[in-house]
């Protein structure tokens, strides 16, 4: 059993740091909008789908036209990275705006169930806008970047067997990468990063200093929902294939992820990302073994939210999550 777990982790790795990846930056939506608004904004799922949506539908445009045959796959990147991460940005403050701020007053749990409300909009609003045009809800993202790369993991000791990754692992990875460091240089070394910091800490006292409470709200969501979108599109171009769906399971696992790293923690979503993409994978790969064939790959959900229990119960804020006191 041992040899056999040795024997898949390079490629246990390589399919949990790519998946990690996308929950780190979807759970940074999660605890940006968390640690200012203490609102789980349930609709964050569907805009990293509606991002799935609308990057697809640019790549299928660019493809009719000739753009991808006749431009460097990385110009079409950022042409579709930066196109998506607005529109979904603009979505994300919409949402805010006429969801969300006429019920700041409110009760949580009026919120939370308006978020809710607003994910199934989407995603019924994305199935019928695709069906629509596609005839089918389900859709296939054209191939931007393709080819495989072979790791010879056994040249490096006899434990390891080989592994392969796709091209788009690299991108997926790389871009990641730049916009979790983006954001964590934004929000520590910027003015306006510096003004979500005061609101989410006290938005009463921010507001008497001069900051535009409302602003800064809908800022994090624009930045937010532009992340979400952005991960939109590199889960279609390493995936291929996507449907109005897949942003509920991702968006909670997302979620799970903030709340391992310790929700309004923006290092935390990071870490928690990726560490519960990399023990999603492992259970895929290792469970039927650890089992004794008793539990298969299919039961990976199971073991990736037992660790999570078990990481709050003896741990609740998370991971990097400071324990509060509450006021009364």
């Amino acid at each position: 059993m041992f040899a056999h777990i040795i024997q898949t982790l390079p490629q246990v790795l390589i399919d949990g740091l790519t998946l990690g990846a996308v929950y780190a930056i979807i759970a940074l939506g999660y605890t940006m909008v968390y640690g200012i608004l203490e609102l789980i904004n349930f609709a964050h799922g569907e805009i990293f789908m509606s991002g799935a949506f609308i990057g697809t539908a640019i790549l299928i445009g660019l493809t009719g036209v000739g753009w991808i045959a006749a431009f460097p796959a990385v110009v079409t990147l950022i042409l579709v990275l930066l196109i998506t991460s607005v529109a979904t940005g603009f979505l994300g403050m919409g949402i805010e705006r006429v969801a969300y701020r006429p019920l700041r007053k409110s009760s949580k749990l009026i919120t939370l169930i308006t978020a809710i409300g607003m994910s199934f909009l989407l995603q019924d609003f994305v199935r019928f806008i695709t069906e629509l045009k596609n005839g089918n809800y389900i859709v296939n993202t054209p191939a931007l970047f393709s080819g495989k790369v072979s790791v010879s993991a056994s040249s490096l000791s006899s434990l390891f067997d080989d592994a392969t990754f796709k091209v788009t692992f690299i991108v997926v990875l790389l871009v990641a990468f730049c916009l979790m460091i983006g954001l964590e240089i934004f929000v520590n070394r910027t003015k306006w990063g510096m003004a979500m910091r005061a609101v989410a800490q006290d938005p009463d006292t921010a507001s008497l200093m001069s900051i535009n409470v409302n602003k800064v709200i809908s800022l994090t969501f624009f930045i937010g929902s532009a992340l979400g979108g952005a991960t939109g599109v590199l889960f279609a171009l390493h995936y291929g294939t996507i449907d109005p769906y897949i942003g509920f399971i991702l968006g909670l696992k997302a979620f799970t992820a903030a709340v391992l790293g310790g929700i309004g923690n923006i290092r935390g979503a990071m870490f928690g990302g990726l560490m519960l993409g990399i023990l999603e994978m492992f259970a895929a790969a290792n469970l039927s073994t650890i089992t004794g064939n008793v539990l298969g790959a299919e039961y990976k959900d199971v073991f990736a939210f037992a660790i999570l229990i078990l990481v709050l119960i003896f741990k609740p804020e998370g991971l990097f999550g400071k324990a509060v006191t509450e006021k009364v």
